[in-house]
């Protein structure tokens, strides 16, 4: 009379988050995407508010406005970098790229704009809603290939650089 027993504690849980065990370890996360963050479609809501007064006092001039939010809708929703064991896949308004991890040298943060991949060939691409602030969620997301810029310093000598060998 033996029946089938479950793993106790259990692999999965209604209280756990996806990929994280009941036991304290964590799995490698299959797919992880990053994308602009959707409280920007109220900036598009207001934009539709502002577009509205013109746009019906003279639509016939002006009715062209309404596209604007719509334009602000699609790039939220379509914008985003999903990163995967194999790679990076980047997905912009009108085209879509994958990376190899083979094919990234680093990445290299901008003053404005996107973070960009330095590719070994040369080069650099942006990876689309990769700001700053979302840059240690990519380093923990990518397993070990893009390293934390947060985390422990990497260098060899940590101490400040005052100019002066010893």
């Amino acid at each position: 009379m033996s029946s089938p027993h479950k793993s106790v504690p259990p692999d999965q849980s209604s209280h756990t988050e996806k990929g994280e065990r009941t036991d304290g370890a964590s799995r490698q996360p299959i797919r992880h995407v990053i994308r602009i963050q959707r409280l920007a479609l109220l900036a598009a809501f207001m934009l539709l508010v502002c577009v509205s007064f013109p746009a019906l006092s003279w639509p016939a001039v002006l009715g062209w406005l309404f596209l604007l939010p719509i334009a602000v809708v699609v790039w939220v929703l379509r914008t985003q970098t999903t990163v995967s064991a194999e790679g990076l896949a980047l997905q912009t308004v009108f085209g879509f790229r994958t990376l190899q991890w083979s094919d990234i040298k680093g990445v290299r943060i901008p003053k404005r704009g996107w973070v960009r991949a330095d590719l070994v060939r040369g080069g650099e691409v942006a990876l689309p809603a990769v700001g700053f602030d979302r840059l240690q969620e990519l380093a923990a997301a990518s397993g070990g290939h893009i390293p934390d810029p947060f985390g422990p310093g990497t260098e060899e000598n940590d101490s400040p650089d005052d100019g002066h060998e010893t």
